[in-house]
């Protein structure tokens, strides 16, 4: 039950996610991390920032193996309540959080969902439309950063070779 609850939580960040972020990692040479900065993430859609994570290092392509892990994470605590199309199950789903989201309010959700429900607009709107609070699993920042990476890479970032 309790996965369940993150899975729908955190589909809810995802699905109701507006085009706020600009997620873009076009602009930086390959294999070298770029990072998203909370006041950049609030650039483009007066996005809130609550919570701890104030930076994401992003990888462009993205870690094979972060995503691999990303992709594990999300099998064991997302998948019950977040579908990786767009379709809404208890959460949102995954696709094109990336393109609506800033990294660094995904890592907020993901990794404190209780205080961003609590503080921010965006996740109290969320609720009120899927009607489930996202639980907080726990999760570690690199865990979330994995999921992260996995998110990336479900919204056809390119992946390094390994």
């Amino acid at each position: 039950m309790k996965k369940i609850a993150m899975l729908a939580v955190l589909g809810l960040f995802v699905w109701a996610c507006g085009s706020d972020a600009d997620n873009s990692t076009a602009d930086k040479p390959a294999s070298k991390p770029k990072s998203m900065l909370a006041d950049q993430a609030a650039d483009s859609g007066g996005e809130v920032v609550v919570g701890k994570i104030k930076e994401v290092q992003l990888n462009d392509p993205l870690d094979p193996d972060m995503v691999e892990r990303g992709r594990a994470i999300y099998e064991m605590k997302c998948a019950a309540c977040h579908k990786l199309t767009d379709q809404r199950v208890v959460g949102p789903g995954f696709k094109g959080v990336t393109e609506r989201r800033s990294p660094v309010w995904i890592m907020n959700m993901i990794t404190d969902p209780d205080a961003m429900l609590e503080k921010d607009p965006v996740a109290q709107q969320l609720l009120k439309e899927c009607l489930v609070r996202m639980p907080n699993q726990n999760l570690t920042e690199q865990d979330a950063r994995d999921v992260l990476e996995f998110m990336f890479y479900n919204d056809g970032k390119p992946v390094a070779e390994k």
